[in-house]
């Protein structure tokens, strides 16, 4: 029985990439430009993690904020109000699936915003160091919701000829609420009172805002909708976004068909509390290694450095003036978004293992290069500006680096690594890895750049060399291949090898 439905499954995948190769939807027609809307509304979710990213790492070194608080830009108390975001986020995340699945992807969204929207308004007027934390808790509560709906909402609403372009840009938002923090940043840190670092946290509102009052315009997801019996309702809206109006188009056949079996398999798995399956065979195991070493190794490269201390790195190799560290952050956020829209069209190419491994190997370069610079240019009588500025563009090579290879691939990279039975769970426990790394970077990190300035670059140097080695002994290639071909792999032996062999297609008498 099991075969049979396997086989089902693999006609119909053939048979809608046969559609797509053969029928090229048209990207800008008016149903088109109605359905990029409703994806942006989706968007401003990884705008609303990438706005936080940028915010606190320049309120962080301004003046008012430093005396009303009673703050320095590192130490204990830092590392507590960072990562109090992040502890918000892990609490959030045994929450998130539940909103998402019981209410449906929009108004996850919507439930994840105005959680967002209220952590903001505790935040923004705090009058004491215990308000503004409660507030950042909330906000990470919220975002955890937003990051489990937003971007299942874009894989299961994006056409079927561009869901995976689609899906990779949306991790390249979160520079899209990066850059305008730094810049609100830039400009209110000319105010001489505490509005100065207020302003700044209420316009974090303007995101969450915009998915607030999105949410009532967008459709819902076919998928979700059919996993809860409304089928009618799913049909109108692929008929309407993947048909251009036709019913009977094979996009919104196929699609459908495709989607029944997907949900089918879905219900078989009845008891949601059970992760077992993640880990109770050796292809199991090595898939984890995979997704687990992507969630730690896409934070622990140094950018959790560079996302929150940027001004704090900037002051060690000579630059105090607040203003041009925070300008310094507002280019580099320009530049990282467009190098990591560059590698999401560029990832498909060149392959996953070629950008992990080669990104990898030079940020060992770059961190010793940076660290070499500090040690010499960084001390406070340091009178050589080319030397500051020498360090400085690495700092900038590093974070240009990791925007081309590492952003667009933490979200595909693990999805491609999990069999849809257990993509969801998969997942889940890929965001909990994440945030627990995030937790290190926003805690630790600040109390390491206070005690030991920039020797903790060595800890970065040591560590990407382990994770070169780590990825390139346990790292599966997935270019090319449909999602049943990654399955083969895994079963292999030795799942590394089996993925860089040569890539065969052969076309069978029954065209599979």
């Amino acid at each position: 029985m099991d075969e049979i439905h396997v086989n089902i499954d693999l006609t119909e995948t053939a048979a809608l990439a046969e559609t797509l190769e053969q029928v090229k939807p048209s990207p800008w027609t008016r149903r088109m430009f109605k359905l990029y809307f409703f994806l942006f509304i989706a968007f401003l979710n990884s705008c609303i993690n990438g706005y936080d990213g940028s915010l606190m790492s320049g309120i962080n070194v301004m003046e008012y904020y430093q005396k009303f608080f009673g703050m320095k830009e590192t130490g204990s108390s830092t590392a507590l109000v960072f990562s109090i975001y992040t502890i918000g986020n892990i609490v959030g995340s045994f929450f998130c699936g539940p909103f998402t699945d019981r209410w449906g992807r929009r108004w996850g969204m919507f439930i994840g915003a105005m959680i967002i929207i209220l952590g903001t308004c505790i935040q923004a007027p705090a009058i004491n160091k215990g308000m503004f934390i409660g507030g950042r808790f909330i906000l990470g509560f919220g975002v955890a919701t937003c990051a489990t709906a937003g971007p299942s909402y874009v894989a299961e609403m994006a056409h079927p000829a561009w869901r995976g372009t689609i899906t990779g840009l949306y991790n390249t938002f979160w520079f899209i609420g990066a850059i305008p923090a730094s810049f609100v940043l830039y400009g209110a840190s000319s105010i001489t009172n505490d509005l100065s670092w207020r302003l700044p946290i209420w316009l974090q509102m303007c995101a969450s805002g915009g998915v607030v009052l999105g949410c009532f315009f967008c459709p819902e997801s076919p998928r979700w909708l059919i996993s809860n019996c409304r089928h009618e309702e799913a049909l109108k809206v692929m008929t309407e976004y993947y048909g251009e109006g036709d019913g009977e188009s094979p996009f919104v056949q196929l699609s459908y068909k495709q989607m029944i079996a997907e949900i089918a398999t879905e219900g078989s798995d009845k008891r949601w509390w059970d992760y077992r399956e993640l880990f109770n065979s050796r292809s199991s195991w090595w898939r984890m290694v995979c997704v687990i070493g992507m969630g730690f190794f896409g934070q622990w490269a140094g950018n959790g450095a560079i996302s929150y201390f940027m001004p704090v790195l900037l002051d060690q190799v000579g630059v105090t003036d607040t203003r041009t560290q925070l300008i310094y952050g507002a280019i580099l956020s320009v530049i990282s978004w467009i190098m990591a829209s560059i590698g999401a069209r560029f990832t498909d190419r060149l392959g996953r293992r070629p950008v992990l491994l080669i990104a990898t190997a030079l940020f060992v370069i770059e961190w010793s290069i940076v660290t070499a610079l500090s040690s010499t240019y960084g001390k406070a009588s340091n009178t050589n500006t080319n030397g500051s500025r020498a360090a400085i563009a690495f700092i900038y090579l590093f974070g240009i680096t990791y925007s081309f290879a590492y952003t667009p691939l933490q979200a595909l990279y693990p999805v491609e690594c999990l069999p849809f039975e257990t993509r969801a769970k998969g997942m889940g426990m890929y965001n909990l890895f994440v945030n627990i790394a995030a937790f290190f970077n926003t805690f630790a990190i600040p109390i390491a750049l206070e005690r030991v300035q920039w020797k903790v670059y060595f800890l970065y140097i040591a560590w990407d060399a382990f994770q070169f080695l780590f990825i390139y002994l346990f790292f599966i290639e997935t270019k090319g291949r449909t999602l049943e071909e990654i399955n083969e792999i895994f079963q292999a032996s030795y799942p590394k090898k089996k993925s860089l062999e040569k890539h065969v297609l052969v076309e069978s008498e029954d065209d599979l």
